[in-house]
C-alpha cells in the first residue's frame, strides 16, 4: 500500500507540474533580409561568396495593377501598411485550389499571400478563415521566396525588389502552373515555375540560361521570413518556432534561444526546414540530392523581431549558352499527420510527420492517433473513437488489471491484522515494517501488485492528453451536448448552475460536469479499494478526488471522458472480480 500511495502522490505532482508550467509559466548564404548589412564568406570551391544582406526585408513593394499582371516602377518602402493595402502593392497572380486562397507576388515572386479557406478561428460560421501568410509591410508579414545566389560580383541575380513577368499560366490552382520570367540584361534569363496540389503543396521549379559570353557561379536557395514574434502558447509539451529535420534528426529551436544565438547553422542531404505554429506549418524542403547549408536567423531591425529560416544548394556553374535547373518543394497549410505521411512517401520528404509534436513518447503518440482516427471512421465522432480506444486498452491490460485487482482485495481483508500491526508497533517503525512484510509472505501477497496497471496508465495518459492537444484533426471536434470541441476544456461551470445563471466564472472556477464525473467516479473507484491504516493518510486519499476534480478541469475535454470511462470500466472489472472472489468464502 506505501507503494500504491506513493505511486498516487507520484502521479498527482506530475500533474502540478504540469498545469504548473501552462498556466505560469561555407558556400554563400541566401540574400536575406535586414538592408545595410552585409557579410561575405568564401564558397565552398575556394570562390568568393557574394556579399548579401542579413535578413529578407520589408521593403519593395509596388504600385498595384488591377487590370494587369504587369507590374510598374516600385516606390518608396510604407510602413504602417494594412494587409490588404500590403497585398495591393504588388501586382498578382491569383492562387485556387480546395485548400487554399490567396495570391502570388510579382514582385520579389514571393507566395506571400495565403488563406487556409477550411478553418476557421473559432467554432462560429462567421469566423474569420485562418490567415497564413502575409506580405512585407503588413502587420506580422510572413512570406516564402526562392532565388539564385551570384558566386562572383558583377553578376546581377533577382532580389525581393525585382518585379517578374508572368510569361505563363493565368491562375495557379492543381494541375494548372504558372511560370514568372526576368532578365538581368547581362545574358542571364531567370524562370520560375510554381505548381500546386489540391492540399498544401507547392512544388517550385527554377530555371536559368546563360546567353551571356562568361562563366557565371549560381548557388539556389530558398528561405521562410518572418515579422514579429507570434504569441505563443507556451506550453513546455509543445514546440513552437524554427524547426527541421537535418541528415534524419529533429532540432527544434525556440524563438528565444534563436533570439540568443542569433544565427544557427547546419548542413544536411534531404530533410526539411521550416517554422511551426501548434496546427500550421510553413517549411522548404530542398533538394533531396544533394547536401545544402541551412540557417535559422535572428535579428531586431527597427525595433521588430524578424527570424528566418533558409537553406542555400550547390554551386551550377553555367559556361556560355548552359543552362541550370533545379525543384525544390514549399508545404503551407494545417499540420495533418497522414497527408504528412503521404508527403514522405510521394516527395521523399524525410520524416516530415516530425512537424507534428507527438513528443518523448512518439512511439506511443502516433499509434494512438492512428487508432483514434481509425474508429473515427467508423463512428463518425472523435469523442466515441476515445471510447473505443478506452475499451481496447482495458481489454489488453486486463490480465494485468485482474492480478491488481485480487492483490487489493487480499489487501483488503488484511486491513484488520494490518491496522493491529500499526497499534502494536506503531513507535518502532522497523519493526512494523519487518512484521508486514513477514504478513505479506505468509499470505503470499504483493502489495505493489495493485500499482501496475497505475504504472501502465501514466504513459498511455499523457500520450492520449499529447495527441488531444497538439493533432489538429482533434481541433474543434465535436462529441455530444455542449462538448463542442474535444480538445478545449469543458465549458460548462458548476459554479454558475452550468450555465443556468446569467454570468461567466473565471477559469480556474470553470468546473464542468465531466470534470465533476471524473471525481465522483474517481471517488467510487477508491471505495473499492482497501483504504490505508494510517488515518492521516486515509484522510489525504479522500481529498484526491477533489484535487484532481479541480486539475483535471482545465485539460481537454476528451481527456476527461477517457479518464471517466476509464473509471467506469475500472470500477465494473473490480466490482465483479470481487463478487467472484467473495462467493466461495460465503459458501464455505
Amino acid at each position: 500500500m506505501d507503494e500504491q500511495r506513493n505511486l498516487f502522490l507520484a502521479i498527482l505532482l506530475s500533474l502540478l507540474i504540469l498545469v504548473g508550467f501552462e498556466y505560469f509559466f561555407s558556400p554563400p548564404p541566401p540574400p536575406q533580409d535586414v538592408q545595410d548589412v552585409t557579410v561575405s564568406q568564401e564558397a565552398g570551391d575556394g570562390g568568393m561568396a557574394p556579399e548579401a544582406p542579413i535578413l529578407e526585408s520589408d521593403g519593395g513593394g509596388i504600385t498595384p495593377a488591377p487590370d494587369s499582371l504587369q507590374p510598374t516602377a516600385a516606390p518608396t518602402e510604407k510602413a504602417g501598411r494594412t494587409r490588404d493595402e500590403a497585398i495591393s502593392q504588388s501586382g498578382r497572380v491569383r492562387i485556387e485550389t480546395p485548400q487554399l486562397a490567396g495570391s502570388l507576388a510579382l514582385t520579389g515572386a514571393r507566395l506571400d499571400d495565403l488563406t487556409l479557406i477550411k478553418y476557421r478561428q473559432t467554432l462560429s460560421a462567421e469566423s474569420p478563415a485562418i490567415t497564413l501568410l502575409s506580405p512585407p509591410g503588413a502587420p506580422q508579414a510572413y512570406f516564402a521566396r526562392h532565388g539564385w545566389s551570384a558566386g562572383s560580383k558583377g553578376v546581377a541575380v533577382p532580389d525581393n525588389k525585382t518585379v517578374w513577368r508572368l510569361s505563363a499560366g493565368k491562375v495557379l490552382s492543381p494541375g494548372n502552373p504558372v511560370t514568372l520570367s526576368w532578365d538581368n540584361g547581362q545574358g542571364l534569363v531567370f524562370a520560375k515555375t510554381f505548381e500546386v496540389d489540391e492540399k498544401f503543396m507547392f512544388t517550385i521549379t527554377q530555371k536559368v540560361k546563360n546567353t551571356s559570353g562568361e562563366e557565371v557561379s549560381l548557388y539556389p536557395y530558398g528561405l521562410i521570413s518572418r515579422t514579429d514574434t507570434p504569441v505563443t502558447l507556451g506550453f513546455y509539451i509543445l514546440h513552437e518556432g524554427p524547426l527541421g529535420v537535418f541528415d534524419g534528426t529533429l532540432k527544434e529551436v525556440d524563438y528565444d534561444e534563436l533570439q540568443e544565438e542569433h544565427r544557427i547553422n547546419q548542413t544536411t542531404t534531404g530533410g526539411w526546414l521550416g517554422i511551426t505554429d501548434k496546427y500550421w506549418l510553413v517549411a522548404l524542403a530542398p533538394n533531396r540530392a544533394t547536401q545544402v547549408n541551412t540557417n535559422f536567423i535572428y535579428a531586431n531591425v527597427k525595433g521588430k523581431n524578424k527570424y528566418q529560416a533558409d537553406y542555400l544548394g550547390a554551386e551550377h556553374v553555367l559556361a556560355p549558352g548552359d543552362s541550370a535547373e533545379v525543384s525544390s518543394n514549399l508545404f503551407a497549410g494545417a499540420k495533418i499527420v497522414e497527408l504528412l505521411d503521404a508527403y514522405t512517401a510521394t516527395y521523399g520528404i524525410a520524416r516530415f510527420d516530425l512537424a507534428v509534436d507527438f513528443g518523448w513518447f512518439y512511439f506511443l503518440t502516433k499509434p494512438i492517433f492512428y487508432a483514434l482516427n481509425f474508429f473515427n471512421r467508423i463512428f463518425g465522432n472523435f469523442g466515441l473513437a476515445i471510447l473505443a480506444l478506452t475499451v481496447i486498452f482495458r481489454l489488453l491490460m486486463y490480465p494485468l488489471a485482474n492480478k491488481s485487482f485480487r492483490s487489493m482485495n487480499a489487501m483488503k481483508k488484511l486491513h484488520p491484522k494490518i491496522t493491529e500491526l500499526r497499534e502494536q508497533f506503531g513507535e518502532d517503525k522497523a519493526r512494523m515494517n519487518q512484521e508486514m512484510m513477514a504478513l505479506y509472505k505468509r499470505e503470499k501477497i504483493n502489495p505493489a501488485a495493485g500499482c501496475l496497471p497505475m504504472l501502465v496508465q501514466i504513459p498511455i495518459f499523457f500520450s492520449l492528453y499529447k495527441v488531444l492537444f497538439v493533432s489538429i484533426e482533434m481541433r474543434q471536434a465535436p462529441f455530444y451536448g455542449w462538448i463542442t470541441d474535444l480538445s478545449a476544456p469543458d465549458p460548462t461551470s458548476l459554479f454558475n448552475l452550468f450555465g443556468l445563471l446569467p454570468f461567466d466564472v473565471p477559469i480556474f472556477l470553470q468546473i464542468g460536469v465531466w470534470p465533476l464525473l471524473m471525481g465522483i467516479t474517481m471517488y467510487l473507484q477508491q471505495k473499492l479499494n482497501p483504504p490505508p491504516a494510517d488515518p492521516v493518510q486515509a484522510k489525504i486519499f479522500m481529498f484526491l478526488p477533489f484535487v484532481f476534480t479541480i486539475l483535471l478541469a482545465s485539460f481537454p475535454a476528451g481527456l476527461v471522458i477517457y479518464w471517466v470511462w476509464n473509471n467506469v470500466l475500472s470500477i465494473a472489472q473490480q466490482w465483479f472480480l470481487m463478487k467472484k472472489l467473495d462467493a466461495p468464502a460465503k459458501e464455505s
